[in-house]
């Protein structure tokens, strides 16, 4: 049974068509890729399942829910998580505040300097650092971070609202193999554990077939391609449209 269903999507910026009648679907326990070059659609997609953009035709349902016409914070609480291509967290703050803060939002409560995050659901936010292996640095100021555990502390506040899907913007962005790698296997571990669907963008072709179930491409605001890695690897179309120059996914892949 599919948890994201997406039908006849579509989006236009006065006469450009962004995104042209796109559908696909995500299971539970599954990643889902979304890639293709420059201009194709891919973060007007990404911002209409998030609600960041309203879609001007189709429809985008979570487990049966309509999301079009949702804001972005009803979707959050429906249970959709995402992480962003440059990470946002709190920097003033200790890492375990910054996913009490997700936590405090979650629970529908507001912050207040006569009560501070650090009074709330502490042991929960621990428990969520120790998913993504940032247990240690829990009271350490996120400014102090490297880059990479910064990504993890994301990660974290992205599961605080217990998701069904997540949705990442170019999770790997930045960082370096090791890390990409160290990252995405730990989303993979989460998928697996939480049973989780997890829609991501990513530039990284490695990273797109080292780790997707399933990839989608678009081009010029339309799908043209979906299926198993080794499918959209060998797909004439997909090589044409997405590399231009002749250039294949092996190339991209050893790049």
């Amino acid at each position: 049974m599919s948890l994201l269903k997406v039908g006849n999507l579509g989006k236009s910026f006065g006469g450009v068509r962004a995104v042209d009648g796109i559908s696909f679907t995500l299971a539970k326990g599954e990643l889902l890729a979304l890639i293709g070059p420059n201009g194709a659609g891919k973060s007007t997609t990404f911002n209409m399942v998030n609600g960041q953009l309203k879609a001007d035709t189709g429809s985008i349902q979570l487990d049966g829910h309509e999301l079009i016409g949702r804001a972005p914070r009803d979707i959050w609480r429906l249970g959709v998580g995402r992480t962003f291509q440059i990470a946002e967290t709190f920097a003033s703050l200790t890492v375990v505040e910054n996913v009490q803060m997700a936590l405090l939002s979650h629970d529908h409560k507001l912050f207040s300097f006569w009560k501070p995050a650090a009074a709330h659901r502490r042991q929960d936010a621990l428990a969520l650092l120790a998913q993504v292996g940032m247990h240690e640095q829990a009271d350490r100021p996120c400014s102090e971070l490297a880059y990479g555990d910064v990504k993890r502390v994301e990660l974290a506040i992205a599961m605080a609202n217990e998701p069904k899907l997540l949705l990442m913007d170019e999770p790997t962005a930045g960082m370096g193999p090791t890390e990409r790698n160290a990252l995405m296997a730990l989303t993979k571990q989460l998928v697996i554990d939480r049973g989780l669907g997890v829609l991501f963008t990513e530039h990284s072709m490695d990273v797109v077939f080292a780790y997707a179930d399933r990839i989608i491409v678009l081009a010029r605001g339309r799908l043209i391609a979906q299926g198993k890695p080794a499918e959209i690897r060998d797909h004439p179309k997909v090589q044409e449209v997405y590399f231009g120059s002749g250039k294949t996914f092996e190339k991209e892949v050893a790049a």
